[in-house]
């Protein structure tokens, strides 16, 4: 964000939709399910001037549970989105400071979890379901999300 006379604005760097296209997409959250994209439009008031329009589109995930990993969890009933945490950019970056190279990240508060209304697919979810072996029931930890917990 950049500080301006006490207002703050959002600072992203995207992507393309496509290549042909002039829609930019500044953030993918999997989690939460939200794309905010971003492309100039002619202005209403001004045919021959062009605006910004941000698109923000949410996919609320049906039947999500509280815990995504415990299949008899309460139903989710609410969900919060604070686009200031959805922007925030927490990958790492190498920077050079006096000849060395040294790991920053460009966002804050990035060890807070995040809370995920549907599953990650980049991240490993498990439950642990009860299996009968040799006549003695164990609880055994189950990939709810497979492709991400197994190796290729």
């Amino acid at each position: 964000f950049v500080l301006d006379s006490g207002t703050a604005y959002p600072v992203l760097a995207g992507y393309p939709v496509s290549p042909e296209d002039e829609e930019y997409v500044l953030v993918n959250n999997k989690c939460q399910c939200v794309t905010v994209t971003s492309k100039f439009v002619p202005s209403k008031e001004n045919p021959d001037e062009e605006v910004l329009e941000r698109n923000i589109r949410i996919l609320v995930p049906l039947k999500a549970r509280e815990n995504i990993s415990d299949p008899l969890s309460p139903l989710r009933t609410t969900f919060v989105y604070r686009l200031s945490e959805l922007c925030k950019n927490c990958k790492p970056i190498e920077i050079e400071l006096g000849g060395a190279i040294y790991q920053a990240q460009q966002g804050n508060s990035c060890e807070e979890p995040q809370t995920c209304y549907t599953y990650d697919r980049n991240q490993c979810y498990s439950s642990p379901v009860p299996l009968l072996y040799h006549g003695e029931v164990r609880q055994v930890p189950a990939a709810l999300t497979p492709a991400s917990c197994f190796a290729e």
